[in-house]
């Protein structure tokens, strides 16, 4: 509160973005719907995908001085993403574990009915970076660089974790060479 008692609001990055960098309004605007469906990906709960994308955004804005001048901030945004979905799937968890002992079970799973679910359930089966490179693929049908810039490793490192995942995802689903769904 300032002196008249009126609330101060948060005045935003600390430094304001270089010249060309895009508004984060319109960064914002144009950002939330692919990190939500990526997040969405990576946890299969729509609460969970809406929060770890305003996380994301949030960390764009307090560091929007920064992460404007990127050339695709949009990627910066993605990996925070991933890495909190991460993190977010080891604390459940921990949670769930602890849970089922204290209360004999853990909580319930809320899921959705797409008519894809079988996949995107399969895919939140894999280990962490794997899912995350299989989801950006087909979710968001980037390219090998363009997941490398997201995970931040090389390119064949992004080429191994979509050959493995695709493998597994084969197995998981019963899909032999020739077959589709």
């Amino acid at each position: 509160m300032d002196t008249a008692g009126e609330p101060v609001l948060d005045p935003g990055p600390e430094a304001p973005p270089p010249a060309g960098a895009p508004w984060f309004g319109d960064f914002a605007r144009a950002e939330r719907r692919s990190l939500v469906a990526f997040a969405w990906s990576l946890t299969g709960d729509l609460g969970a995908a809406e929060d770890l994308a305003q996380e994301a955004l949030e960390a764009a804005w307090r560091q929007w001085g920064r992460v404007g001048g990127y050339d695709r901030p949009g990627t910066w945004a993605r990996r925070v993403v991933a890495n909190r979905a991460a993190g977010r799937s080891r604390r459940s968890g921990r949670e769930r574990r602890a849970n089922g002992r204290w209360f004999g079970r853990g909580d319930a799973v809320v899921t959705l009915d797409p008519p894809d679910d079988e996949f995107w359930t399969a895919v939140r089966g894999l280990p962490a970076r794997q899912a995350q490179a299989v989801a950006l693929h087909y979710l968001e049908d980037r390219s090998v660089a363009d997941i490398a810039a997201v995970l931040g490793c090389a390119e064949a490192t992004v080429r191994v974790h979509l050959h493995r995942g695709r493998l597994a995802l084969a197995r998981t689903l019963g899909l032999t060479e020739g077959d589709e769904r």
